[in-house]
């Protein structure tokens, strides 16, 4: 599986989200408490952008007239007909038993996490004969 570089933690602080796009496949960035979620950026419904959503909690009742807020921006709504998804798992909350939106692995590294690997420069041995620097191979 390949990584990619797509935004510093400064451009997505918490409670916010981006949207990013990966060898030509947007991706809508959240970012709930300093754990970062990628989504595919496309409803499922008729394809809106879910990076251009409103992120909101879940309605819950127990009696009719009685809701309550929870799980605070945890969900994104659809602009265009405002399906909602959980951001987390990104199981659509109107129709949660066939209905998601495509998950990817998201993670903070290091920049000098990223530069490493099994890189090995040749090196070669140098000295001065005089006036001249001569490499030898």
């Amino acid at each position: 599986m390949n990584r990619h570089v797509v935004a510093t933690i400064e451009e997505v602080p918490p409670g916010q989200h981006k949207k990013v796009t990966v060898k030509g496949r947007d991706i809508a960035l959240f970012n709930l408490n300093g754990t970062y979620y990628a989504l595919g950026d496309r409803c499922p419904h008729e394809s809106g952008s879910l990076a251009a959503g409103k992120v909101v909690g879940l309605a819950e009742s127990d009696q009719p007239g009685k809701y309550r807020m929870s799980r605070p921006g945890e969900f994104v709504k659809c602009p265009w007909h405002g399906w909602e998804f959980d951001i987390r798992t990104g199981q659509s909350w109107c129709d949660p038993k066939t209905v998601r939106v495509r998950m990817y692995e998201a993670a903070v590294a290091k920049g000098e996490d990223l530069t490493k690997g099994p890189y090995v420069a040749d090196t070669y041995k140098v000295t001065v004969d005089e006036q001249y620097v001569v490499i030898e191979f």
